[in-house]
């Protein structure tokens, strides 16, 4: 990746990494589904109607809304309601990269490397003793639907890397249509209508705000930069930054909620990174110097 590009990645790492903070902030007062149909409303309204569609046509639109914004982001809002600290859910939550390997698979016919293959049962390890670590002193619920949202961003990654979006934007605006109607219709029933009513006409300012950072700067700018960086380069070159998203996701909540991960998790966790790295860092080959071309004049 060029040098403009891999600081563009670094900045979504740090929108993203600040995020849990934010949406666990922002979930205080309003139900996390109807948080999240909010979001989505300001990430596609008006900004659908400026921006052409992606061109990759309605039945793969509809796979990537359905798994890189409402499936992933369904179950990370419910996951942070049901109790998930945000650190430990920014950390988890890059399990996404093994998922995302063998997806890719799966779908793209990608065939993990022997490197890999190592890297994602040291990551497996690692994860073992988070969840070992977790299960101690919370329950495991919380812990079982942010893998499931990782399971959903890989598929979405996966998803937008074969789609090959014309504009990594247009494709956040246009598959976030998916997410606002399932999102109210579930939050309806899941806490009724009068509560729905009831945090939408007492809408806090931290609530407002925490809107406003997750649709503006998680989704249009993050999002619009990965999808861009997806369909530009192969997807072992750009999922690799989000090994740096649980770094600022952990500072972030240590610095504002004072959460500090058990000895289990931060030895797991760093197990885990570990092993995600191996997976898709890839060593970098010494480049051979060109040959010296000596000219005809210089022979006579």
């Amino acid at each position: 990746m060029s040098l403009r590009h891999s600081l563009l990645a670094l900045l979504v790492v740090v929108i993203w990494g600040a995020n849990f903070v934010v949406i666990d902030a922002g979930q205080e007062d309003v139900p996390p589904l109807l948080f999240l149909a909010l979001r989505f409303i300001v990430v596609c309204l008006p900004a659908v109607f400026f921006l052409k569609p992606p061109g990759i046509g309605w039945r793969q639109l509809l796979m990537v809304g359905g798994f890189l914004s409402l499936g992933q982001f369904a179950l990370l809002y419910l996951a942070l309601a049901l109790g998930m600290p945000p650190g430990l859910a920014s950390l988890l939550l890059q399990t996404q990269v093994m998922f995302s390997i063998v997806v890719a698979a799966l779908v793209l016919r990608e065939r993990p490397t022997r490197r890999q293959l190592i890297g994602i049962a040291i990551g497996m390890l690692g994860l073992s003793l988070v969840v070992v670590g977790h299960s101690q002193s919370a329950p495991w619920l919380p812990l079982v639907v942010t893998l499931a949202a990782a399971l959903a961003w890989a598929i979405g990654n996966v998803l937008a890397r074969r789609a090959q979006a014309s504009s990594g934007l247009s494709l956040v605006v246009w598959s976030g249509l998916v997410v606002p109607l399932p999102a109210l219709a579930l939050s309806l029933i899941v806490d009724s209508p009068p509560v729905v009513w009831q945090a939408l006409t007492t809408l806090s300012w931290v609530a407002v705000l925490s809107t406003v950072y997750t649709a503006v700067f998680a989704s249009l700018i993050g999002y619009g930069i990965w999808n861009s960086l997806l369909a530009r380069y192969p997807t072992s070159a750009v999922v690799p930054f989000t090994l740096l998203v649980p770094v600022v996701g952990i500072l972030a909540a240590w610095l504002v909620q004072g959460e500090v991960p058990t000895a289990t998790e931060f030895i797991g966790g760093a197990i885990m990174l570990a092993g995600l790295a191996a997976a898709v860092l890839q060593p970098r080959r010494p480049i051979a110097p060109m040959p010296t071309r000596v000219s005809q004049e210089n022979l006579t």
